[in-house]
């Protein structure tokens, strides 16, 4: 098992005496949680640094900013699935599927729909509601487990989006903790090393990983794509202030998507040489494997301890948040992890009945939605959770605006 954590906000007293100081380190540079609003040196050498001045030199960088989140968008699929459709090809019936799950509807890919082309849709729409050109970007986190292309989808939308600046796109593979774990980065990269504007994508489309004749998966899951874009800021306008991120491998056998190799049995010679060669090799990923009991047990355990892990470290209790924002899974999952943390229905955020589980887009999906309907505005604090395959799970407590 691993286990990662951070405090990010200094504004917050009330913890100061209570956690052990702790070093980490991003990028080239070292941070202390307990004293980040000091300066901190990220130092380096270079040949011939001595001959250059310090108002030339670019080293050393001092790291004294936040983060705040200023945009979001999101896209869906236009084909939509009823859960009486899906009765039509497996044996279920949308009564069996709302009262267990809490889903009626999902959206599907289809024709000229994409992880690429969905994922360009949310992002140009946050970067709109920023108010940031493309061009000044300076990071494009790309949070899916279902790419494209074999070697990322990152890039791709970088260039679909139109950034002449070639800023750097790299995927980050978490499953359904994709996102949480993107918000976590951006931040990292914001603070240690001087990015400005960083945006975060959360898409999957696992309806081309779905077996439709298992009632038990193909209920769940629908495709999607959200974003959001963070900016540096002033440490005092801060809206990441902390977070909790896990994972435990042993968990992978009750949610997977294996690769299957099915490479044939070379024979081999006297002297050692292999006779077929190059293998004849044919490499597949498996539909999507799931103990649904065991995940659930999983999600209501470990999800409010990270929450409350997130809330205490930010100096904040449940009553203190203004909404609840979990990983659309399953809304008794949503409503155990609520009753746990004492949050009442009228402050959860939830939109799993109309899109099913989304995976890494779950997350900024529901947000965009809140924000854009005005139940979220400026101001308000959000514990947010993700956890899924791997398995994985992570909070993080945010300030929208």
């Amino acid at each position: 098992m691993a286990n990662s954590s951070g405090l990010f906000s200094p504004s917050v007293p009330s913890l100061r005496g209570k956690i052990k100081p702790s070093i980490g380190v991003i990028g080239s540079g070292i941070w202390s949680p307990q004293r980040i609003s000091k300066r901190v040196v990220c130092s380096g050498t270079i040949e011939g640094s001595e001959k250059i001045s310090s108002s030339q030199s670019r080293l050393p960088r001092f790291v004294s900013k936040g983060c705040k989140l200023v945009g979001c968008g999101s896209a869906v699929p236009s084909l939509q699935i009823s859960n009486d459709e899906l009765a039509k090809i497996v044996d279920t019936s949308d009564e069996w599927i709302s009262v267990r799950t809490g889903i009626r509807n999902r959206r599907v890919i289809t024709g000229k729909d994409s992880l690429i082309s969905l994922s360009v849709e949310a992002a140009s729409k946050a970067l709109q509601m920023a108010g940031v050109d493309p061009d000044d970007l300076d990071l494009v986190l790309m949070c899916t487990s279902t790419p494209d292309d074999l070697f990322g989808s990152a890039p791709q939308v970088q260039k679909a989006l139109g950034c002449k600046s070639n800023p750097l796109a790299y995927d980050i593979t978490a499953a359904c903790s994709g996102f949480v774990l993107g918000l976590v980065s951006a931040a990292c990269h914001i603070r240690g090393g001087g990015f400005k504007n960083v945006l975060v994508i959360g898409a999957d489309t696992l309806s081309r990983y779905v077996d439709w004749t298992d009632r038990g998966t193909c209920i769940l899951f629908g495709d999607a794509a959200g974003a959001v874009v963070l900016q540096a800021c002033d440490i005092e306008d801060d809206g990441l202030f902390s977070f909790d991120l896990n994972s435990d491998g042993e968990g992978r056998r009750h949610l997977n998507a294996s690769i299957i190799d099915n490479e044939v049995d070379h024979a081999v010679g006297s002297n050692g040489s292999v006779l077929d060669f190059p293998p004849k090799r044919r490499v597949n990923i498996s539909q999507i494997h799931m103990n649904g009991k065991e995940v659930f047990r999983f999600a209501v355990k470990c999800v409010p301890q990270s929450i409350e892990s997130a809330l205490e470290k930010a100096g904040l209790s449940g009553s203190s948040i203004d909404w609840l924002l979990l990983h659309q899974a399953n809304q008794r999952i949503i409503d155990a992890v609520a009753s746990r943390l004492e949050v009442p229905p009228e402050r959860i955020i939830s939109n799993l009945a109309n899109y099913g589980n989304t995976s890494a887009a779950s997350i900024p999906l529901a947000l965009d939605e809140a924000v854009r309907s005005g139940k979220v505005k400026s101001g308000h604090t959000i514990a947010t959770a993700g956890f899924g395959a791997g398995l994985t799970w992570g909070s993080a407590i945010i300030r929208w605006g």
